[in-house]
């Protein structure tokens, strides 16, 4: 045998062993992925079962002839699963109709579903320092996750629509003891260096200074005043236009507590 042919021989060896390890690493990868989708896919599909089982639970009492001041009935279940539980919200022309839960900080819930399992969706949750009576509340402020499929708090991405802003503006907003209206007046991007997150003010003027900032950096004008004496409800998601890591999409609205 020829140097030549003793060389493309070599050549030839070693690009089948070069292929069959690329075909390998190929491989890993495409089951690592699958792996990962896999992982994702069932985890979603936790998710709406858990969401469907509260929405069940919760939607089968009859708060009607509640005492006021006393914890509704549709709570009732929730608690003995969940002592956590404080509120539940529900926005029409979206997927969001979710128990409420709060925790002794801002992280729990974050990684965390209603059995303080590991959740990639976490849960929808009230900031540690709100009080759930509301009774000395300015603003009160739910987090929830952006998933993909459609679950938690991506539908407020619909808001950033000014058509859907106008026909969708009332959110349902319950407390263990009350019932409460929000009508939307703030859609906006934003980002952590802006304190729309704040809930302690010094005095009413410090609250009117946020309502003004607000105002200025809503993407959809409204007719809905907001006043110095009035309660509102921020809904606060993590979003990327802005930035990766600190972007926030927020909703914001105007608290009025209903008649039971």
């Amino acid at each position: 045998m020829g140097e030549k042919q003793k060389n493309a021989k070599k050549i030839s060896s070693f690009r089948l062993w070069l292929s069959r390890i690329i075909t390998i690493i190929s491989l890993g990868v495409f089951i690592y992925a699958a792996y990962n989708l896999g992982d994702i896919l069932i985890d979603y599909y936790k998710n709406r079962q858990l969401m469907d089982e509260m929405q069940g639970l919760y939607y089968e009492a009859d708060d009607e002839g509640t005492p006021e001041g006393s914890i509704r009935p549709g709570f009732e279940p929730l608690l003995e699963l969940n002592e956590d539980v404080v509120g539940w919200i529900t926005i029409d022309g979206t997927r969001i109709d979710y128990p409420i839960l709060q925790a002794e900080d801002n992280f729990h819930y974050l990684t965390r579903n209603f059995y303080h399992e590991e959740s990639r969706a976490g849960s929808i949750y009230l900031d540690y320092r709100n009080d759930i009576r509301l009774e000395n509340e300015k603003n009160v402020v739910l987090y929830g996750h952006r998933m993909r499929d459609g679950s938690m708090f991506e539908n407020l991405t619909k808001y950033l629509d000014k058509e859907f802003f106008d026909t969708h503006r009332t959110i349902q907003f319950d407390t263990l003891y009350e019932s409460y209206e929000g009508e939307i007046f703030a859609v906006y991007h934003t980002l952590t260096s802006f304190n729309y997150i704040q809930t302690a003010f010094d005095n009413n003027e410090e609250f009117g200074e946020l309502l003004d900032e607000i105002y200025a950096t809503t993407l959809h004008t409204t007719d809905v005043e907001v006043t110095e004496d009035d309660m509102i409800l921020t809904l606060s998601t993590c979003d990327y236009k802005l930035d990766p890591e600190e972007g926030r999409l927020v909703v914001q609205a105007k608290l009025t507590k209903k008649e039971l």
